[in-house]
């Protein structure tokens, strides 16, 4: 094989600690399958189990479809390489009688809690190994509902209205925190963890009944809370893909099965569909695809973001409800078939994810870390 056509070493990376399990493995299965008819990748998996270790051979393949075996090497060791690592296939080199190939940028499939976080992105950069997205810094602030707000209400971006909780407030302090809320938001009201994706632990409160129950599920998954506004609104979306000129998609509608989007909604009920391209005005579409560009430059993104909107029944407006630096890509997810209403099928849009994770890597690479260098 010349070098020409050396095939490109990629390492999906799935499971993980993480509520949003699941929905990772889908995830997985899906990119892996979209770049099988595609000869410049020689794809290695790579899974973690639910308790965060490193999954073994059994365990990988039981994460991934039977058809997927034998399509894909599966993950043997991760080791140490100079300041770095190397993410090495099954079998070993001699058995494969080929040069010991070491897998060359990762796409990690992982949503929510220590993926989509910023913290898997940190081992990367120490490890010196190109990825496909978002960096520390975008990926941990957008993952924090709390802190992204902040931001983006400095930024004078329109964000839904919130308040902000403890875990131990509410163990302690409950009657105090429901009156807050009541008086700053009214009915209904949304709680959500601060730091989870996929709806996990999230809930609307319709009256004082329900208050305190629901708080107390969502601070089961995290430190922080958030109770939100309840909009009476229609569920907008808009994927974003680049760098540092980012593109905007077209919009997609979210009409659900449920009350709300919940996580049954999104992944185990059927009655729930997608509208793409939205029903809407044509002006609203392109004041969504502005934020959307807006919202993603705020956090410094980079390869890939879907932003969620809610546009509000009564007013017409458009508030920005949160972001997610690793949307799914499952076969019913939003950000896959956005792009596809965008003119970028699946596979291509795989691809390029890629070609973004490397040319980003590329460029930082190039910069000065040591002012004597």
């Amino acid at each position: 094989m010349t070098a020409k056509d050396k095939k490109i070493q990629l390492g999906v990376l799935f499971g993980g600690r993480s509520g949003e399990y699941d929905v990772s493995l889908v995830s997985a299965a899906s990119v892996i399958e979209a770049l099988l008819n595609h000869e410049e990748f020689e794809i290695t998996a790579i899974g973690v189990t639910r308790t965060g270790r490193l999954a073994c051979e059994e365990e990988l393949r039981a994460m991934l479809p039977d058809k997927l075996h034998g399509h894909v090497r599966l993950c043997a060791s991760i080791e140490a390489a100079g300041s770095g690592m190397r993410i090495l296939p099954n079998p070993p080199a001699a058995a494969r009688r080929e040069p010991d190939v070491s897998v060359e940028i990762i796409f990690p499939l992982l949503h929510g809690t220590y993926g989509e976080d910023g913290t898997i992105q940190g081992l990367f950069e120490i490890a010196d190994i190109p990825y496909v997205g978002c960096g520390v810094l975008a990926s941990s602030v957008a993952m924090d509902k709390d802190v992204v707000k902040r931001l983006w209400s400095g930024e004078g971006l329109p964000v839904t209205p919130w308040i902000t909780v403890s875990a131990r407030e509410i163990a302690t302090n409950l009657t105090t925190i429901r009156l807050a809320a009541e008086n700053a938001l009214g009915y209904p009201m949304f709680s959500k963890p601060a730091n989870l994706g996929s709806s996990v632990g999230v809930h609307k409160i319709h009256d004082e009944t329900e208050f305190d129950g629901a708080l107390r599920d969502s601070a089961r998954y995290d430190r922080k809370v958030l109770i939100e506004k309840g909009i009476d609104a229609r569920e907008i979306e808009c994927a974003i893909l680049g760098n540092d000129i980012p593109m905007a998609s077209v919009t997609g509608e979210v009409i659900s099965g449920g009350e709300f989007y919940d996580y049954d909604a999104k992944y185990v009920r059927n009655e729930s569909r997608l509208e793409i391209p939205a029903n809407i005005d044509g002006d609203k579409a392109e004041e969504i695809r502005t934020l959307a560009i807006r919202a993603f430059r705020a956090i410094d993104g980079a390869g890939l973001a879907r932003v969620d909107f809610f546009l509000e029944n009564k007013t017409g407006k458009i508030w920005i409800n949160e972001i997610n630096t690793m949307p799914g890509f499952t076969p019913i997810s939003m950000y896959p078939k956005l792009w596809a209403a965008s003119g970028v099928p699946f596979p291509e849009l795989v691809r390029r994810l890629i070609r973004l994770g490397k040319e980003r890597f590329k460029e930082k690479s190039a910069r000065k870390t040591d002012r004597q260098a």
